[in-house]
C-alpha cells in the first residue's frame, strides 16, 4: 500500500473502480476498500457505486457509527488534490415571474377584496334594520 502522505488526483482515484481494486475519496482522504468489499454491512454495490467522486456526502449521509469510521484508518493510502474534485454548485431554480391565471389587474382585485365584504355587510345592516322596522 501507499504512504498515508501521498497525494493522488481525482482521475488516478477514478481508475480503481472494480471490485478487484476500489478506492474512495472522503473528507479528503483516498481509501484503499477493496479487502472491506466483501465485509461491507450494505454490500459492495453500495462502495462501488461511491467510487470515481467525492463520496463524503454519501458516507454522512448514512450515519456510521464511530466503529466504523474508527475502521477507516485501516484502510488510508493517502490524500486527494482537492484541485482535481469538482466544486459543486447549488441549484437555484430561475425567478418565476408572477402568473395571473385570469388576467385580471392587482388593482382590481385588491378593489374587490374589499368591496365584497363591505357590501355584504351592508347587506345585512341592511336587512337587520328592515327586519326590526316591520
Amino acid at each position: 500500500m501507499g504512504s498515508h502522505g501521498k497525494v493522488y488526483t481525482l482521475a488516478e482515484v477514478s481508475t480503481h473502480n472494480t471490485n478487484k481494486d476500489c478506492w474512495l475519496v472522503i473528507n479528503g482522504k483516498v481509501y484503499d476498500v477493496t479487502k472491506f468489499l466483501e465485509d461491507h454491512p450494505g454490500g459492495d454495490d453500495v462502495l462501488l457505486s461511491s467510487t470515481g467522486k467525492d463520496a463524503t456526502d454519501d458516507f454522512e449521509d448514512i450515519g456510521h457509527s464511530n466503529t466504523a469510521r474508527a475502521m477507516m484508518d485501516e484502510y488510508l493510502i493517502g490524500k486527494i488534490d482537492t484541485a482535481t474534485i469538482p466544486q459543486k454548485f447549488k441549484y437555484t431554480p430561475p425567478k418565476q415571474p408572477h402568473y395571473n391565471q385570469d388576467k385580471t389587474s392587482e388593482f382590481i382585485i385588491r378593489l374587490l377584496q374589499f368591496l365584497v365584504p363591505v357590501a355584504i355587510l351592508g347587506s345585512a345592516v341592511a336587512v337587520r334594520i328592515y327586519t326590526k322596522a316591520a
